[in-house]
């Protein structure tokens, strides 16, 4: 497999395209850069990316490490070399899965290759899973060990015998000792518990052994009727086939219909344009809908009561409000200057005229007696008339107003005066309410009148949602028209023909009829399956038969697939024993040898022996050094050409086809190593194609 293009939208990458050569890479580029974006991009475009990954305190799921920092959807392209075929890979983020959506075809052609999927993809193409290629074609300055340790020991050890580092050997040689002992232990285990319900299922069957008859005559239906429902699924793949006979006139219907689309939408399109735009439409039905909601508001809003008249009292009949205040206040006045008394002076000298009428008879003639005695009676008479005078004036003063008390009478022509002039002002509210809705129904109607041209509000709403439905016609025949062109290629991609079924088909009934004849069957063995319930019914205490001799034959089907996993795992356990110690024998060797000779070379002879104990422990030496050491004891610089050593083993072994991918790997390499790495990767690039991003200069001055 050769890379020969990439272009990514992931992480700090947006749109970004890098070119390979087949041969050596070097990648020269600054940190932050985005040299380990660009190999994470490699990983996940060959497998993937993991959504079921989680992040942690320590580390991010790379669906959100790598998530565009440009906000776009993750998205990448990868052209390769593939056995001789140029091919694309496509994946971009499908709704809220990043890569979701995946897609391989020939890069020429554009044909899909349908072998590989999103799943298969990096398996297919560079023959191992996702663990072995990060774990042995693909180094990384993160994956050189600084602290030399057990934990080391295990990741070589699990690298060279399977080619994962993730130390799963042991882990599953105890998963497969517990799941042995979760089989049998002694007496407990699921076989003896599953040994267990198989003898009370038989005590049970035997004593139902009297209902055999029934349940065997229903079986026997049972049979006769799944006779009948594979015939018919027979005939239904014969239906199929038949069907898929017609697929290339489906195609041809299918680019018919797509032309017949294609003219209704430009007829459509033709008659749209000669008609107002949509939002032109719209508008003109928000103004009638607002018209029509403000004339329905104008209806049923109520004017304000028509004022009821206060009624005028008896004693104002004839008067204005202000009148009657008057006279009242008059009346008042009236009535306290007829109470006061008539002056008494009439009555003083009518009584002096009388009392003089003594001594004038005594000492005058009687004549000026006379006189004076009438004087006197006349002056008294005039004060007596003047008194009677003012009670009668009083009275009459009462009776006008009723007998009503002379202090109510002002205030009783105030309240007449008040509600006349509440009236009055109620009355001209309610005419400025009157005119005010006659002016806001004119301006409204001249509204309508300019919006409808005439018609009603009704018919002008439906003549612009008229002219909508026609845009609308228009959007759903231009998706109709793309649907139908789709629907045609989709009918070209997978139109084939089915093989014809190996049985004989007799049946001449319709897809509709055969689907309906299965049903029955179906329906036939449910009813059949509640007789057998209630048969079994008639025993309630033990239990139905039928689920008693599934259940018994599910015990023993299930005691016999433990007893086969009892023995599977017992041979899998010693082969799994025997695999790794035959791993070791064939590999170890062979690795411990390339990895020396590649070692060798990195330190200029400096170190000419390499071991791999029988443990699978790495231990080298120096020349002039009498005794193997282990890489603890070495240098950081050492120990990562120690450790370059064994990948570049290990991925001849696992990963010879898949290209070679190394991060910053080369770093703390002095100037004489580095160039024998140049050289050992130079070789590499004989049988793959090799991808080294470096921030450093020096690996280009090797080229």
């Amino acid at each position: 497999v050769k890379i020969l293009s990439m272009t990514a939208t992931f992480g700090k990458l947006s749109h970004q395209t890098l070119t390979l050569e087949p041969g050596l890479n070097v990648i020269h580029a600054p940190n932050e850069w985005g040299k380990s974006t660009w190999c994470a991009f490699i990983v996940a475009m060959l497998y993937g990316i993991d959504t079921k990954e989680r992040t942690t305190a320590t580390a991010l799921a790379d669906k959100e490490r790598y998530a565009p920092w440009s906000g776009a959807p993750m998205a990448g392209r990868m052209d390769i070399c593939w056995n001789g075929r140029n091919i694309t890979l496509e994946r971009s983020t499908k709704g809220r899965v990043p890569f979701g959506e995946f897609r391989a075809y020939e890069t020429d052609s554009g044909l899909p290759i349908q072998e590989l999927t999103a799943a298969n993809c990096g398996q297919a193409l560079l023959g191992v899973e996702k663990s072995v290629f990060i774990k042995s074609g693909f180094v990384r300055l993160t994956d050189m060990p600084v602290v030399q340790d057990e934990a080391l020991r295990r990741r070589l050890n699990a690298l060279v015998t399977t080619g994962d580092e993730s130390g799963t050997g042991d882990a599953l040689a105890q998963t497969l000792r517990d799941l042995k002992n979760k089989c049998r232990h002694n007496k407990t285990g699921l076989l003896p518990q599953a040994e267990a319900q198989r003898d009370a299922l038989k005590q049970k069957l035997d004593r139902l052994q009297e209902l055999q008859d029934i349940a065997i005559r229903i079986r026997q239906r049972q049979q006769e009727n799944e006779q009948q429902i594979q015939l018919l699924q027979n005939h239904k793949q014969m239906l199929s086939y038949q069907a898929s006979l017609q697929d290339a006139h489906k195609v041809l219907a299918a680019e018919e219909a797509s032309r017949e689309a294609q003219q209704a939408y430009e007829q459509q399109k033709a008659y749209c344009q000669m008609l107002p735009a949509t939002e032109t439409a719209q508008e003109s039905i928000t103004k009638l809908e607002q018209v029509r909601i403000d004339q329905a508001q104008l209806q049923e809003e109520s004017l304000p009561p028509i004022p009821e008249k206060p009624e005028t009292p008896a004693i104002f009949l004839g008067m204005t409000p202000k009148q009657a205040l008057m006279q009242a206040q008059s009346s008042v006045e009236t009535y306290n200057i007829l109470e006061k008394p008539p002056s008494p002076l009439l009555l003083i000298l009518g009584i002096l005229a009388l009392a003089a009428t003594i001594p004038v008879a005594i000492f005058l003639e009687k004549t000026v007696s006379l006189i004076l005695l009438v004087v006197g009676a006349l002056l008294a008479a005039l004060h007596i008339r003047a008194s009677n005078q003012q009670k009668r004036e009083l009275q009459l003063l009462a009776a006008r107003y009723q007998n009503i008390a002379p202090e109510k009478w002002v205030a009783m022509a105030q309240d007449y005066c008040d509600k006349a002039t509440l009236y009055e002002q109620q009355e001209v509210a309610y005419r400025d309410a009157l005119n005010s809705r006659k002016e806001r129904k004119e301006q409204l109607q001249k509204i309508i009148n300019s919006l409808t041209d005439g018609h009603t509000i009704g018919d002008r709403i439906d003549h612009w949602q008229k002219i909508i439905a026609a845009h609308e016609q228009l959007t759903s025949a231009h998706q109709k028209c793309i649907q139908a062109q789709q629907h045609a290629q989709a009918l070209k991609e997978v139109a084939k023909i089915l093989p014809k079924p190996e049985v004989e088909d007799t049946l001449t009934y319709s897809l509709d009829e055969t689907d309906q004849f299965l049903a029955q069957y179906a329906a036939d063995q449910h009813h059949l399956q509640l007789q057998l319930g209630q048969c079994a019914g008639q025993i309630e205490t033990l239990g139905q038969e039928s689920t008693l001799t599934n259940q018994l034959q599910t015990v023993e089907k299930r005691i016999a697939q433990l007893e086969d996993i009892y023995s599977a795992l017992t041979i899998a356990i010693e082969t799994l024993a025997d695999a790794a110690n035959e791993l070791q024998r064939r590999f170890a060797p062979k690795i411990s040898s390339r990895a020396q000779a590649l070692f060798e070379k990195l330190t200029d002879g400096r170190y000419d022996r390499l071991q791999l104990t029988q443990d699978l422990s790495l231990n080298a030496a120096a020349q002039g050094e009498d005794a193997l050491q282990a890489a603890r004891w070495r240098s950081d610089g050492t120990v990562d050409q120690l450790y370059l050593a064994l990948r570049l083993a290990v991925a001849g072994e696992l990963t010879p086809d898949a290209p070679l991918v190394l991060d910053d790997a080369l770093v703390r390499f002095d100037d004489v190593r580095l160039a024998a790495a140049m050289d050992i990767l130079k070789e590499e690039t004989a049988s793959k194609q090799v991808i080294l991003f470096s921030c450093q200069s020096r690996e280009l001055e090797y080229l």
